[in-house]
C-alpha cells in the first residue's frame, strides 16, 4: 500500500509501507495492523484516529520497534530519512528512539519514577543523548520552561506526585524532546486530562511544530483535538486505513461512511440535536479471517460487494483516498447536522443490533416536583502534620456553601476542573460524606438528619454510575447475579422473581435477556456500562448520579450511552446529575449546567444559554478550552486564555476565588478582597461574578 502523496515537495522523514503486526494466541493469531503506510513530513502535524482496537497505538509502537510480546511486525517497511528501522541495530535503535523520535505515552503517571525528582528524570534522558551531569541539569530547566512548567529551577527537585496531571503530562513531554527530535509520536496525549488542560498541553504541540518545526503524530480518539492541532488525518478500522486527507476535507467532505460516522456521533457546543447518530455493532473479531470491507456489517450503505471484495484505498482527489465501494461509484457524504430521514438510513436508530430503541416522549406540562435540594452545604477536612502529635497541617474547604436543585425528569450537568469539589458534593448527596453544615433533601427527607432504616430508604432514591464499568462490576459474578444483587439487599423482588426483574431491566437497557449467565468479560465497554445502568436502576431511584458515564468509551459507544440515556430520562422521568469534564456531552445531555470552581459554583442556568452567552469569566474560559471537530469553526473562534492551575484549596484566594486567573480582574482590587455573592443576572441565571453585566 503506498503512503500519502504530499504537495509539499519535501522528502518524508518517516514512510511506512504495507506494515503488517500479528499477535499469536491460542485461538487463532490477530493481526492488529494489516498493510497500513502513510508518510510523516518535515514541521507537518498528522492525527491518526479510530475506534479502540483499530490498530492506531500498535502503528505507533511499530515505528520504534516497540510493539509488546508476543506482537511481531510481520511484513513492510519502515523508513526514517531513507534509513530501514527494521534492519537497525540496538545501538541504532537506542540513538533513533529520543534522539530522532520521541515517544510519549497517555498515562504520565505510570511512565514518571515517583521515588525521583522530576529535574533527576528529565537530565537522565538529557544525559542520554550526550550531555554531561551539569549540562544535563541546566538543559533540563530549558526543556520544562519551553513546555511551560511555572518557575522550572525550583520545581526540579519536586517530585511526580507535587505536579498535577497537566503538569505531569509537560514533563513527559519535556522528556521526549531531551535529544531534539524531529518527530514526536504522542499517543492519546490529553486523555483523562481537564478541557483546560487539555487545551494547554495543544498548545504546547502546537508552539513545538511552529516554532521548532518538529514533526507531530497524535494517536487520539479527540476528534475536536484532530481539528485544533493538526494538518492531515488518518482513519484506522481493524487494522487498515480506511481514510486518509486534509484535516478540513475530511471533514466536510467524507469519502469513508466510517469516517463519516464518527464525525456525526460527536456531541458539539455551536448545535443540538435529539440524538446523536451512532454506529450500530461492534468492531470485528479480528481472529477471524474477514472478507469484504471489514466496515460492512455497521454500514449503513454496505452493498453486496461490500461483503465480498475488499475495496482498495484508492485517491479521491490530492492527499485524499479513502477504500469505499459505494463513494467511488459517486455516493456523497456531509456531516451536515439534519434529522435522519426514510430516505438516509440513520445509523443511531438501534443501540445493538437487533434491539429496539425507547421511544421518546415529550416532558409532561408545567413545573416538575424538585427530587434533590442542596441549601448551603459546606465540607471541611482537617490535615494532620506528620510525626505523633496532634498538631494540624491545615483545612482543606471541599464545598463552600452549595446550593442547587433538581427537578424530576430533569438533567443538571455539573462541571469544573479536577480538585473543584464536584467529587465531594456528589458523595455528600449520595450519603458517603456527611456534610459540616447545610442540609440535603432528597424527596423532602433531610438526608443529613436522618438514620435507620428511612437512611436506606433515602439512599436507595439516589443510585450512582461510575466511570470504569468494568472495575464497577464485580468480574467473578455473572450478570444475572450482578443487576438482582440490588433487589435482594433491598427486598424487592422474591427469589422466584428476581430473574424475571432481571430480565426486564436487561431488556430496559438494550440487553438481551439470555444473558444473564455470562461474566463481565465477555461483553464491550459499552454493554458494561449498560449492565452498571440497569443495576442502578433495580432499585427504582428517583436521582441517578452519573459520573463520566461515556468518559471511558469510545466516540461511538459514547453516542450509544448518551442516546440510551436521554430515552430512560423521558420512558422512566429519572432526574440526573451528570459530572463530567466534557463539556460537549454535558451541553447536549442537560437541561441546565452549574459550574464549580474551588468549592463554590460560579455560574449555573439552562444549557444552552450557558454555553451560547456566559457570565461568568470561568465558564468561558472552560467553554474556550472545548475543541469543536469542525476546523472551520475553529479557526473562528476566539480563545479565552486560562493561565495556571486551579489554587490549592488548603489556602484558597481572598475575594473571588476565580481572580488570581481571570482575564477581567486586571486593575480591580475588589476582586482581590472581596467574594462575590451569588445573584441572579437573568431568568435563571445565576453567576457569582462582580461584573457578569459584562459579560452579558
Amino acid at each position: 500500500m503506498d503512503g500519502n502523496q504530499h504537495t509539499g515537495g519535501t522528502s518524508p522523514l518517516l514512510q511506512v509501507r504495507d506494515l503488517t503486526v500479528e499477535f499469536p494466541g491460542r485461538e487463532g493469531g490477530v493481526q492488529a495492523v494489516r498493510g497500513v503506510g502513510f508518510d510523516v513530513h518535515p514541521g507537518e502535524s498528522l492525527a491518526i484516529v479510530g475506534e479502540s482496537g483499530s490498530g492506531k497505538s500498535v502503528t505507533a509502537r511499530s515505528v520504534l520497534r516497540l510493539v509488546r510480546d508476543p506482537g511481531r511486525i510481520t511484513s513492510g517497511s519502515i523508513r526514517y530519512r531513507g534509513r530501514d528501522v527494521l534492519d537497525m541495530s540496538r545501538a541504532e535503535l537506542t540513538r533513533l528512539r529520543g534522539g530522532e523520535i520521541g515517544m510519549i505515552f497517555q498515562d504520565p503517571q505510570s511512565s514518571l519514577n515517583p521515588v525521583m525528582t522530576i529535574g533527576a528524570q528529565v537530565a537522565e534522558a538529557v544525559r542520554a543523548h550526550g550531555h554531561d551531569r551539569r549540562r544535563a541539569r541546566a538543559r533540563a530547566a530549558e526543556l520544562l520552561e519551553l513546555v511551560g512548567v511555572p518557575d522550572p529551577v525550583r520545581r526540579l527537585s519536586d517530585y511526580p506526585h507535587q505536579f498535577s496531571g497537566g503538569m505531569r503530562q509537560r514533563v513527559m513531554i519535556a522528556i521526549a524532546l531531551a535529544g531534539d527530535p524531529s518527530l514526536i509520536i504522542a499517543d492519546e496525549p490529553t486523555t483523562a486530562l481537564d478541557v483546560t488542560v487539555q487545551a494547554q498541553i495543544l498548545e504546547v504541540f502546537a508552539r513545538l511544530n511552529k516554532e521548532l518545526g518538529t514533526a507531530v503524530a497524535v494517536i487520539t480518539h479527540n476528534l475536536g483535538l484532530v481539528a485544533r492541532l493538526s494538518d492531515r488525518v488518518l482513519v484506522m478500522y481493524a487494522g487498515q486505513v480506511v481514510e486518509e486527507g486534509p484535516v478540513a476535507t475530511l471533514h466536510d467532505a467524507p469519502r469513508h461512511p466510517y469516517a463519516w460516522s464518527l464525525l456525526r456521533s460527536v456531541p458539539r457546543l455551536t448545535h443540538h440535536s435529539d440524538r446523536l447518530a451512532s454506529i450500530p455493532g461492534r468492531p470485528p473479531d479480528l481472529r477471524r479471517s474477514l472478507s469484504g470491507c471489514a466496515f460492512a456489517p455497521r454500514c449503513a450503505f454496505a452493498e453486496d460487494r461490500c461483503h465480498a471484495t475488499a475495496p482498495s484505498l484508492t485517491e479521491r482527489a490530492p492527499g485524499h483516498r479513502a477504500a469505499c465501494w459505494v463513494t467511488d461509484d459517486g455516493l456523497r457524504l456531509t456531516v451536515a447536522e439534519q434529522p435522519a430521514t426514510d430516505a438516509e438510513p440513520d445509523i443511531s436508530a438501534q443501540a445493538e443490533p437487533g434491539r429496539p430503541t425507547p421511544a421518546r416522549s415529550s416532558p409532561a406540562p408545567g413545573p416538575a416536583a424538585d427530587v434533590l435540594v442542596l441549601r448551603d452545604v459546606h465540607k471541611s477536612y482537617r490535615l494532620r502534620g506528620r510525626g505523633l502529635g496532634p498538631r494540624a497541617k491545615g483545612e482543606l474547604r471541599a464545598v463552600r456553601g452549595v446550593s442547587l436543585r433538581l427537578r424530576a425528569g430533569e438533567t443538571l450537568g455539573l462541571v469544573g476542573e479536577s480538585g473543584c469539589g464536584k467529587s465531594t458534593l456528589t458523595r455528600i448527596l449520595l450519603g458517603l460524606e456527611k456534610a459540616d453544615s447545610g442540609s440535603v433533601l432528597v424527596q423532602n427527607h433531610d438526608l443529613t438528619a436522618t438514620g435507620g432504616r428511612r437512611l436506606t430508604e433515602l439512599r436507595r432514591q439516589v443510585q450512582l454510575v461510575l466511570q470504569d464499568p468494568y472495575a464497577a462490576l464485580n468480574p467473578r459474578h455473572t450478570i444475572g447475579r450482578l443487576v438482582a444483587e440490588p433487589l435482594r439487599i433491598h427486598g424487592l423482588a422474591e427469589p422466584g422473581q428476581a430473574g424475571r426483574r432481571v430480565a426486564e431491566l436487561l431488556e430496559l437497557v438494550g440487553l438481551d435477556a439470555s444473558m444473564t449467565a455470562r461474566l463481565p468479560r465477555d461483553f464491550s465497554g459499552g454493554q458494561r456500562q449498560r449492565i452498571a445502568l440497569a443495576r442502578a436502576l433495580a432499585v427504582g431511584p428517583s436521582v441517578l448520579v452519573l459520573d463520566e458515564p461515556v468518559s471511558a468509551l469510545d466516540v461511538s459507544l459514547q453516542a450509544q450511552i448518551v442516546n440510551l440515556l436521554l430515552d430512560l430520562k423521558d420512558r422512566l422521568g429519572i432526574a440526573y446529575l451528570l459530572v463530567a469534564h466534557d463539556i460537549a456531552v454535558v451541553r447536549h445531555m442537560s437541561d441546565r449546567i452549574a459550574v464549580m470552581y474551588l468549592g463554590q459554583i460560579m455560574e449555573e442556568g439552562p444549557a444552552e444559554e450557558v454555553c451560547a452567552r456566559p457570565l461568568h469569566p470561568y465558564t468561558a474560559a472552560l467553554l474556550s478550552a472545548v475543541p469543536e471537530p469542525d476546523p472551520a469553526v475553529e479557526r473562528r473562534r476566539s480563545h479565552v486564555p486560562l493561565p495556571g492551575e486551579v489554587p490549592s484549596p488548603l489556602s484558597p484566594p481572598s475575594g473571588c476565588p476565580f481572580h488570581t486567573r481571570c482575564a477581567l480582574r486586571a486593575g480591580r482590587d475588589i476582586c482581590r478582597v472581596a467574594r462575590p455573592v451569588a445573584r441572579e443576572i437573568a431568568p435563571g441565571r445565576r453567576t457569582a461574578c462582580h461584573f457578569s453585566e459584562e459579560m452579558a
